[in-house]
């Protein structure tokens, strides 16, 4: 561990807040600025300068502590900060991860309903509304709550997506006139949609945090409610009825339309399911 003084923290700082601000300009996502950030920082509390060396030291630490997600997320995030730096240093080699070819843990079409049902029935407009907008569009977490009352209006949003990229979101007409009315009624002026007790726009640790509470209160599988069952809701609801999975490659931002192809494949849970209901010799 490298020890601080005053100059340095100032240093480290000062490095930090500059390439925080070459990602604003990138227009990367908050919870994406907060990781990398955090990985430059922790580079920097065990290590002087990256060079060749430190670079291979941390990722020898990341291994020795972490799983190999998380490994290559702050690997991900010391090659930008490289990249941000101009520096001619060759980047820091990924794991090699076998890639899943179904998802699991989403939240099935009935438990949604039911949801909905429940969050209506208890008067949770808010939540109600918050995860109708996740499976009818496919936002991200991270997207959602940047989500204003004028897009509503508008019927569209434009987001900046992973590689610099504009996407256009749609929000589907029935929900666009529900959530009117819901707008009217709570008399809401313009900003944005998704606001706490306080007033302030929610945040994705209280959104994930609040699906966890729901899944006691109603019964429904913790490991399926969380905000990304609900992009893989809308994903796998979406390529079952229109098929178009070029178009929904672009409607969830994907860089790769082979990103996409995952929502093809079957879950464990579903293959059981079929495999239940054709044999039966």
């Amino acid at each position: 561990m490298i020890q601080n003084s005053p100059q340095r923290e100032s240093y480290v700082t000062s490095q930090i807040d500059g390439f925080r601000l070459w990602l604003e300009e990138k227009h990367r996502a908050e919870n994406t600025i907060l990781v990398y950030t955090f990985a430059v920082r922790q580079f920097y509390e065990l290590y002087e300068q990256p060079d060749p060396n430190t670079l291979q030291l941390y990722k020898c630490f990341l291994l020795e502590h972490y799983k190999p997600q998380t490994v290559n997320l702050r690997i991900r995030a010391l090659n930008c900060y490289m990249e941000y730096q101009n520096s001619s240093i060759a980047p820091i080699a990924m794991l090699r991860m076998q890639q899943k070819t179904y998802v699991e843990n989403v939240i099935s079409h009935a438990d949604y309903e039911y949801l909905k049902r429940c969050l209506m029935r208890d008067g949770n407009h808010l939540y109600y509304y918050l995860i109708r907008f996740m499976a009818a569009t496919g936002v991200r977490v991270s997207e959602l709550v940047r989500l204003r009352t004028e897009d509503v209006e508008r019927g569209w949003l434009n987001l900046y997506s992973k590689g610099n990229k504009i996407r256009r979101v749609y929000i589907p007409k029935s929900l666009r006139q529900d959530a009117l009315a819901w707008i009217d009624r709570e008399e809401r002026p313009p900003g944005f949609l998704f606001l706490n007790r306080f007033g302030e726009p929610v945040t994705p640790a209280a959104i994930r945090g609040q699906l966890r509470k729901f899944s006691g209160l109603y019964g429904l599988n913790t490991a399926v409610l969380h905000p990304h069952s609900f992009r893989h809701r809308f994903a796998k609801n979406f390529i079952e009825a229109c098929g178009d999975i070029s178009f929904l490659s672009d409607l969830l931002g994907h860089q790769s339309i082979e990103t996409t192809r995952i929502y093809l494949h079957r879950s464990r849970a579903e293959q059981q399911v079929i495999v239940n209901q054709v044999v039966n010799w």
